[in-house]
């Protein structure tokens, strides 16, 4: 019982489990909805409606001159919009919190929303080939497949998506409602700094808006192969922990030291207090000379019959003349150290 408890108290805390939002009916009414006004901006612009008129009269305007106070704090504003800078941003806080909850969600989300934008917007800009305001022609004139790459406007778009996942990540919906606002605000904000600098039309501006919010509206569909995707990341890392690690060859038994037994008078001195310890000899048979370690213990001759055995290393043994006389049929006195 004991066991199961520590056992239970070493393991690691659990990595919260984050729910990832479902394809509810609402989310699928407003992709709809978001996706033919995406089409309906882009028809308008191909045939040249008052939408087209509308861009030339805000163009014409020139906001830039109107209020060139602003200028000089939107061209700093409008780095909020910028891909890279953005992006290691939120990627820093992201990876924060992907340590913190020990799982790649946030960034891979992040990274999927980044490769849906690159690759739905440029496609769109690329075959659209719109001139931006600078670069335009003739007044009136939609200024499509002139070989141009501003419709729909990137960092609008970008704006959109950057920020908008950090409201599509958050764990609480007071947490997601109050990140709503502050994408909301910062994607509006860098849009229309776009057309006050004149380096979009407005109806850029409009279809970017509208890009953003369907890669945020449609990322639950892959959040299936997200998450098999992290799995696969971690048992690859398993993998290599172990390729990393080894097997380590287990101990052999028996090569150590062994004790060895030692008479008694050497266990009695205090030169030898400690336990001997050299390697084991095998057994010999009754009457074989002593040889190897033994033999050298005792000057290296084997022991003769009718002689005393040798006086172990390190034990005196009295002199002669200190020796007292034996009564017949007396015990002998027992050999000790002096």
């Amino acid at each position: 019982m004991r066991t199961d408890i520590f056992a239970r108290l070493d393991r690691e805390p659990e990595p919260p489990k984050i729910e990832a939002p479902r394809m509810s009916r609402h989310r699928i009414a407003l992709f709809g909805g978001t996706l033919a006004f995406y089409l309906a901006i882009v028809f308008a612009v191909l045939i040249t409606s008052w939408l087209v008129a509308l861009d030339w009269k805000v163009m014409l305007f020139r906001p830039y001159q109107q209020w060139p106070e602003l200028h000089a704090f939107l061209d700093y504003y409008v780095v909020l919009g910028q891909r890279g800078p953005t992006a290691v941003m939120v990627a820093c806080w992201l990876g924060w919190r992907s340590w913190r909850q020990h799982t790649l969600r946030p960034l891979l989300v992040l990274g999927t929303s980044l490769l849906l934008l690159n690759v739905t917007v440029g496609a769109v800009k690329l075959g659209l080939g719109r001139l931006g305001p600078h670069y335009a022609t003739q007044i009136g004139s939609a200024e499509m497949f002139a070989g141009g790459d501003i419709f729909p406007s990137g960092h609008t778009a970008n704006a959109v998506v950057t920020w908008g996942i950090l409201a599509y990540l958050a764990t609480t919906p007071r947490a997601r409602r109050y990140l709503s606002a502050v994408s909301a605000t910062v994607s509006l904000g860098v849009g229309l700094t776009t057309v006050y600098i004149g380096t979009h039309w407005l109806s850029d501006v409009v279809l970017g808006w509208a890009a953003g919010l369907l890669i945020l509206l449609a990322l639950p569909w892959f959040e299936p192969l997200i998450a098999r995707t992290e799995a696969w990341i971690f048992a690859m890392r398993e993998r290599w922990r172990e390729r990393r690690g080894g097997a380590r060859p287990a101990p052999v038994a028996g090569t150590g030291p062994q004790p060895v037994l030692v008479p008694q008078s050497m266990a009695n001195d205090a030169s030898a207090a400690e336990t001997v310890m050299t390697p084991a000899e095998p057994a010999l048979p009754a009457g074989h000379p002593t040889t190897g370690v033994r033999a050298r213990a005792h000057g290296g001759l084997p022991a003769r019959p009718g002689t005393l055995p040798p006086t172990p290393t390190g034990v005196r043994r009295p002199p002669h003349t200190e020796r007292g006389p034996r009564a017949a049929g007396s015990p002998a006195r027992p050999m000790t150290g002096g």
